[in-house]
């Protein structure tokens, strides 16, 4: 793995925005960050990664198995206790999941860590499936790359695929977002299009204009009936919402499902590290109070159970904290992992994020930060696989 400088295509913005990626700078700086590639190896990427984030996503399916069944861990992760039914029959039932990824530390030395799995709402799906491939061919067709460059990235294909399996006669279906942020529209606009590729015929609706029928069903704001939608709003505030007594008698077919509520919690840190102490792709993790994250001293990582884009995650070294980012996360607890800093590459941290599709790692997308904590103004930075 090396990370190496290129000169960016000189109208790579209007490529961007000519395929809907219009979210290509943030905050006056590029988000999509062509100057710099980083270039694996084939053995890199099939066996430290690919691998490596198939297996941890088969570890975290068996974990669910035994949350589900265990009123205790399900509280231990702060699902409401009038939910935890709801959450547990969805697994029961075996409601599909779409998508996922892993955030993943590596550098080529050692094994990839795990720091998070995004279970539930991930964004950066949309360029990493998109931009990052027309990225690829442009720069072999003009000899920026060698011919023969690769990358790993069949989330696109697997993606579409993975619609008409879940859909498999089309049908109608809903997907929800906000639309005020313009990653999140976009994002949801890609799974539309590929939803319409898959012979579904979607219709967007705004998480806050869904509510509630007289009979107690979820509609649209055209008072349509939502039998099945895909929503990019996270788990543990739906859970929380006024209609969440609703949840369990609609009759939605929610993709992702409930069960995902479990993987997308930073409580999966230490209930892998203590099923499968010393794993190699395994950081240390305990509950906070937990007096067994005392062995992590005074040196550590603190998570909220629930955050996003590296809010409230607070580096603690030698007791001292660094600065963070508060947004105002922690209230449902925190959880300890061992201090495992991303590699510095030319001044950037990078953390590699592993797309699961369907029990399988389909590709990656890779982003870096000029700090150790991965945040919402990180770039994204293609990659490629060396010939």
């Amino acid at each position: 793995m090396r990370r190496i400088t290129l000169p960016p295509r000189p109208d790579w913005r209007a490529k961007a925005e000519a395929i809907g990626f219009v979210y290509h700078d943030t905050a006056g700086a590029p988000y999509w960050d062509e100057s710099a590639a980083y270039a694996f190896t084939l053995r890199e990427i099939e066996e430290d990664i690919e691998l490596v984030a198939t297996q941890l996503h088969a570890m975290c399916l068996d974990l669910v198995d035994e949350v589900v069944a265990s009123e205790a861990l399900m509280t231990r992760l702060a699902i409401p206790t009038a939910h935890h039914a709801f959450v547990a029959d969805s697994w029961r039932t075996r409601q599909p999941s779409l998508y996922g990824r892993f955030d993943l530390a590596y550098d080529g030395e050692g094994p990839a860590k795990l720091y998070e799995y995004n279970a539930d709402t991930p964004t950066s799906v949309f360029e990493c499936a998109t931009f990052q491939w027309i990225w690829l061919e442009e720069m072999i067709a003009t000899g920026g790359l060698p011919a023969g460059a690769d990358q790993f990235n069949n989330l696109f294909e697997t993606l579409r695929d993975r619609f008409r399996t879940l859909f498999p006669t089309g049908g109608f279906v809903h997907f929800a977002g906000d639309a005020s942020t313009i990653e999140d529209r976009q994002t949801v606009r890609f799974f539309e299009d590929l939803a319409v590729q898959a012979g579904i015929e979607p219709k967007f609706v705004e998480m806050k204009d869904i509510g509630l029928n007289a009979a107690g069903r979820f509609v649209d704001d055209d008072g349509y009936e939502i039998q099945a939608a895909f929503k990019l709003y996270p788990w543990e505030f739906m859970l929380r919402e006024a209609y969440a007594p609703n949840l369990k008698d609609a009759g939605v077919r929610w993709i992702e499902p409930a069960w995902k509520a479990i993987l997308s919690n930073k409580g999966l840190l230490p209930l892998l590290w203590e099923r499968h102490p010393d794993h190699p792709n395994l950081l240390p993790a305990y509950f906070e109070g937990d007096p067994a994250a005392e062995a992590l001293g005074d040196t550590y990582v603190r998570k909220p159970l629930f955050s996003r884009e590296g809010a409230n995650v607070a580096i603690v070294r030698d007791g001292r904290v660094d600065a963070l980012l508060d947004q105002g996360y922690g209230e449902e607890g925190h959880v300890r992992q061992a201090l495992h800093e991303p590699p510095e590459f030319g001044g950037g941290y990078p953390v590699i994020g592993a797309w699961i599709v369907d029990g399988e790692a389909v590709g990656i997308g890779v982003r870096e930060d000029s700090a150790v904590v991965t945040r919402n103004l990180a770039r994204f930075v293609p990659h490629y696989i060396e010939p």
